[in-house]
């Protein structure tokens, strides 16, 4: 349409610079003076009427009326589950942010089992049957707003067990039909499917109408081990099914493009858009299960947060025979591989802030773990200053964080 459309606009130009000709002519017989006229030419486009812009114009982006500024030492977090965000925990956790230099939240919206923590304003079906009532934002907000909280919105993507119960389409299935699960009882859903990326860029977009600052992207990858049941079970490829890569290239293509159609559809939200990743991947190319490309996910985020628990570090890991014993010297070694590698990326490298152990391993067994407090926070905090970084987050699944730690090392 819009071919035959332009063709119809230059043929309507090419009568009248005819016309304008013709007529010139007769006066100039009657006259006897000949004039001279410039002909006009209309330059068309091709380029399309609409389209997102590289850079958004301020101007433009969504307003969500929380006024949180980018904390100037950078971000020095903890993680939260809604039953603390909702519950009357969150007193004593926001006492601990003014009390210390801890300075943002990250807060579950959607959590591991695909529940939304809290009401957002979607017309999606689906989303509104998982949405639930456990944090009130209208509550949330000023109390962060209040307190100089950044608030960082964590949306866990392809592990979901509920889209995957409701639709079997979107995940993975054995012959019978039925939803394959890990040894944990974990469904996820199929990371090739743009139905699935739609759905949850449609909660990070709500999140950021709620004033959500960051968007965090978790479990953004197949599931683990993926490689040695790829065989087993069924699934759909959609637009990679042609794809001449193999099947590691294929999913590594996926989960790329997942994180950049992502960043892509939020630029008008005026959020940064974070990702969590493994901190293995950073010391290889690829992932072969899981379709994570360290340096392809970075390029493509404002913000990289790899988790490098020391307890998540298998013997001899990083070379460090018992690696959760030795947390100061698990990060300094980790931080070699990775800015190596974020510094190959120049310009176009994203904001580095690791996730950091603030929990007891205990169930390493007994000679392979320690209990950790504010000593061995403080050590992976200030392995990380050494080699250049200042932004982490703490992880405890309880919410319960160590006091007394020194938090900046500047």
């Amino acid at each position: 349409m819009m071919k035959k459309f332009k063709q119809t606009l230059f043929c309507s130009a090419a009568l009248l610079s005819v016309s304008a000709l013709g007529s010139t002519s007769v006066e100039a017989e009657a006259t006897t003076e000949v004039q001279q006229v410039e002909t006009t030419y209309l330059t068309m486009s091709s380029e399309p009427l609409l389209m997102i812009p590289e850079t958004f114009p301020s101007q433009f982006k969504y307003d969500s009326g929380v006024d949180i500024p980018y904390p100037e030492d950078g971000v020095k977090g903890i993680f939260l589950t809604a039953n603390s965000a909702g519950g009357s925990r969150m007193e004593s956790l926001i006492d601990l942010m003014n009390r210390t230099e801890l300075n943002s939240m990250v807060i579950d919206v959607k959590d591991d089992y695909g529940d939304i923590t809290m009401p957002i304003d979607s017309d999606h079906e689906l989303i509104a049957e998982n949405t639930r009532n456990w944090v009130d934002p209208e509550q949330l907000m000023p109390q962060l707003e209040e307190n100089g909280i950044y608030p960082i919105a964590r949306i866990v993507v392809f592990k979901d067990n509920n889209l995957a119960k409701e639709r079997p389409d979107l995940s993975f299935t054995h012959t019978d039909g039925s939803v394959w699960t890990n040894r944990a009882g974990h469904a996820f859903v199929n990371p090739f499917m743009k139905e699935v990326w739609d759905y949850n860029i449609e909660v990070a977009k709500q999140a950021a109408k709620l004033g959500f600052k960051d968007i965090q992207f978790d479990y953004v990858r197949f599931p683990e081990g993926f490689e040695l049941r790829d065989d087993d079970v069924i699934y759909s490829r959609e637009d990679y099914e042609g794809s001449d890569l193999d099947n590691v290239k294929q999913r590594v293509e996926a989960v790329t493009d997942f994180v950049a159609y992502a960043r892509r559809e939020l630029e008008p939200f005026d959020v940064d858009v974070s990702v969590d990743i493994f901190g293995y991947a950073a010391t290889i190319e690829e992932a072969p299960g899981i379709g994570q490309n360290f340096s392809r996910i970075s390029e493509n985020v404002d913000v990289i947060s790899s988790m490098i628990y020391p307890s998540h570090w298998g013997p001899g890991s990083l070379g460090i025979a018992k690696p959760d014993l030795e947390p100061y010297n698990v990060v300094a070694r980790y931080m070699e591989y990775e800015n190596e590698v974020l510094g190959n990326l120049g310009e176009d490298a994203p904001v580095s802030r690791p996730w950091i152990q603030d929990f007891t391993a205990s169930y390493l067994g007994s000679g392979w773990y320690k209990r950790y407090g504010a000593q061995e926070v403080e050590d992976q905090i200030r392995a990380l200053n050494e080699y250049g970084v200042n932004e982490f987050l703490l992880w405890n699944a309880g919410n319960s964080y160590s006091e007394s730690a020194q938090y900046s090392f500047d």
